[in-house]
């Protein structure tokens, strides 16, 4: 009979993969709410494009947010390209109290490939801006359903803006010391309270498998820790946690590193995990930082003085060689056990 600890893990883990089904497309009913609001707001030529593009613009994902510039840009711009109108779409719930809470240089994903919003908001936290354009509807969005949120711009955002050199905000320990003394865990996780805050902004951007991890308390600590870097992956790249559990210590690091320290640390700077021999190595192309060589996506989604969470398109897998390395080690332990069987099958037989 298989111990209360284990069969109770087992539950928690099912419930982790009945999670996974729970994403699905953007509700048409909210395209056409929101179309109808856009224009009863003045927003009529941002109403009239979400009409016409919804269908090939709108990607197949649980929530959106938009960025609506008035009727006024798109008299001074003309018609804008397709490319234009993807760079104010990014692919997550974004409320405005989780955009007030983001630091001057987070980067927000858009549907525009391999492009980025900036957070551009001054340091007083007045007024809230990205890519320098102000954000008009900043006390609320024009429209709001728990799917898709619609936000006032004064105008067009510009795709090749340059933020300025984001303001580091110092860690106590930003090279990350060891997550404990022998790189093990327990299970039962100290402090839940912390996650409080960042659960509900994960669940409203499609990293509820994560939310959900941190929310049942899967994973604890020999040392208690001060502090947290999750690098969550979107629920559709999240292997299996039946077959894979240690996908959870594999994303998170011992330390508070928000964005502005990652993209300080020098090429080849390597972070340790809660899982035991493997680490994550900060690499660059371009100008798109790469964590074991996947994307930051979503930088900065959450953080408060104990904890910051970055999302992830792509999990963090293991390397090819240490894969390796772990099936020859079950093999090796599994033809053990066989020889040991067949020594004990021997001794049994010697007997009679």
């Amino acid at each position: 009979m298989a111990s209360p600890s284990i069969t109770a893990l087992s539950l928690l883990l099912l419930l982790l993969i009945s999670l996974l089904s729970l994403s699905s497309a953007l509700p048409s009913r909210s395209i056409l709410n929101a179309a109808e609001v856009l224009s009863d707001s003045g927003y009529l030529s941002m109403a009239l494009t979400l009409e016409v593009v919804s269908q090939s613009l709108v990607p197949k994902s649980p929530s959106l947010t938009i960025f609506a510039p008035p009727d006024s840009a798109f008299k001074r711009a003309g018609q804008p390209s397709l490319s234009l109108l993807q760079f104010h779409f990014a692919p997550l719930a974004l409320p405005l109290q989780t955009l007030k809470s983001l630091p001057a240089g987070t980067k927000i994903p858009t549907l525009l490939s391999g492009s980025s919003l900036v957070v551009t908001s001054p340091p007083s936290g007045t007024g809230l801006s990205l890519n320098g354009v102000r954000v008009t509807t900043a006390a609320s969005p024009i429209y709001d359903d728990g799917f898709l949120i619609i936000l006032g711009v004064e105008d067009f955002f510009d795709p090749n803006f340059h933020a300025p050199a984001p303001t580091r905000i110092p860690v106590s320990d930003p090279m990350c010391g060891s997550p404990s003394s022998n790189g093990t865990s327990t299970i039962g996780f100290p402090a839940a309270s912390w996650f409080e805050g960042a659960k509900g902004v994960m669940r409203s951007n499609g990293y509820r498998v994560m939310a959900s991890f941190l929310d049942l308390q899967l994973m604890g600590f020999k040392n208690p820790p001060s502090s947290l870097t999750v690098f969550a992956p979107v629920d559709q790249e999240v292997e299996n946690p039946l077959l894979d559990p240690s996908i959870f210590l594999r994303h998170v690091v011992p330390c508070r590193l928000v964005w502005s320290d990652l993209v300080n640390f020098s090429e080849g700077t390597v972070l340790p995990t809660y899982m035991a021999g493997f680490t994550i190595r900060i690499s660059r192309n371009g100008d798109v930082l790469l964590l074991n060589e996947v994307p930051v996506y979503y930088a900065n989604m959450y953080y408060s003085d104990s904890v910051v969470v970055h999302g992830l398109q792509e999990s963090l897998v293991m390397p090819a060689e240490a894969q390796e390395e772990a099936a020859e080690e079950s093999s090796q332990e599994e033809a053990g056990s066989e020889t040991s069987d067949d020594s004990l099958l021997m001794d049994d037989d010697s007997e009679f």
